[in-house]
């Protein structure tokens, strides 16, 4: 009875288009040929999604997709084996890919209702712990991320991080603007003031605008410093346009700032996995936007926001997103 052999794998050598037999295997999984003839060695070629990094693929989705479900930088480097410095980079990389594909393919999208809201965060420290000569310096400090989604898609139509200000706000609406169609749609915010002059000017051909401002209780004793005062009222106040008095709401993108603070472990509260750069917690963000967009099925609608808004017709893995 004969024995079925394996076949080896071969490669033509390069410099004299001999046949190259497999020699050995580094250290990342990849092999390694010698040509029969002028015994010169060579690696099989590699796909790359990650620019430079030789990170296997399937390792490097598996640390991504840990991120993604809350776990911190060095509990996916104690899982995978992944060095965390590897880790960052590879979200670094990610982050890049997504910011690319949210810009190219979230133009344009007709909406209803939109609601705005900004959710905090922090780089090395908090902004009242700033040395005096770092006060000009705001890569450090307190990193707003403002978020826009539409009420019946759940689609994140844009977001932009920096400091509480006018400037961040005018970026963001400004954004929103070419995320939206030129239609007429309902927009609510909360009681931030810059809201105002932002929306006003960026999109006053295309929205009826009202904020939601909150009243708050004074803190009750022993809890100013955890837990957030309650809420006394809610006044709907219309800005711009004719708003639907019963349509002014920002539960929805509050309730979706809750989900990442949930699922992204650098933003979790009274927790030690704060970003250490700017640019780290800008990649999470990127991820994390384009992963619930395109990859996560939101359980009210049954599908994800892509598929809900007419962008995607399938629900896309994170391969998918990241090719």
């Amino acid at each position: 009875m004969k024995q079925a052999t394996e076949t080896q794998p071969t490669m033509t050598c390069p410099a004299c288009q001999g046949i190259c037999k497999r020699f050995a295997v580094n250290r990342n999984g990849s092999l390694r040929f010698r040509c029969v003839d002028c015994k010169r060695t060579f690696t099989e070629e590699q796909s790359k999604p990650f620019g430079k990094m030789t990170t296997p693929v399937d390792k490097a989705l598996a640390a991504l997709g840990m991120l993604l479900e809350g776990a911190s930088v060095r509990s996916t480097e104690r899982l995978t084996s992944l060095h965390r410095d590897t880790i960052l980079r590879l979200l670094v990389a990610a982050g890049e890919k997504c910011e690319n594909l949210m810009g190219r393919l979230i133009v344009n999208v007709p909406v209803k209702d939109v609601q705005c809201d900004e959710i905090w965060g922090y780089v090395q420290k908090k902004e009242a712990h700033k040395n005096p000569w770092e006060e000009d310096d705001n890569s450090i400090g307190d990193a707003y991320c403002f978020v826009a989604i539409e009420r019946n898609s759940k689609l994140v139509l844009n977001f932009a991080m920096g400091p509480r200000s006018q400037a961040t706000t005018d970026i963001f609406i400004e954004g929103l603007r070419q995320a939206t169609a030129p239609q007429r749609f309902q927009i609510t915010t909360d009681g931030f003031a810059p809201y105002v002059s932002a929306i006003t000017t960026t999109l006053s051909d295309r929205c009826d605008f009202a904020q939601l401002i909150k009243v708050y209780a004074s803190p009750r004793e022993g809890e100013q410093r955890y837990s957030p005062a309650d809420v006394v009222e809610a006044l709907p106040k219309p800005i711009m346009g004719d708003p639907d008095r019963a349509k002014i709401c920002t539960s929805h993108v509050e309730r979706q700032n809750l989900t990442i603070r949930m699922q992204m472990r650098r933003l979790t509260r009274l927790t030690n996995a704060f970003s250490k750069k700017w640019e780290n917690l800008w990649a999470a963000y990127c991820l994390w936007f384009a992963y619930y967009n395109f990859c996560r099925i939101h359980q009210t609608i049954r599908v994800t926001p892509a598929m809900e808004a007419g962008i995607a017709d399938r629900v896309w893995n994170l391969a998918d997103l990241l090719a």
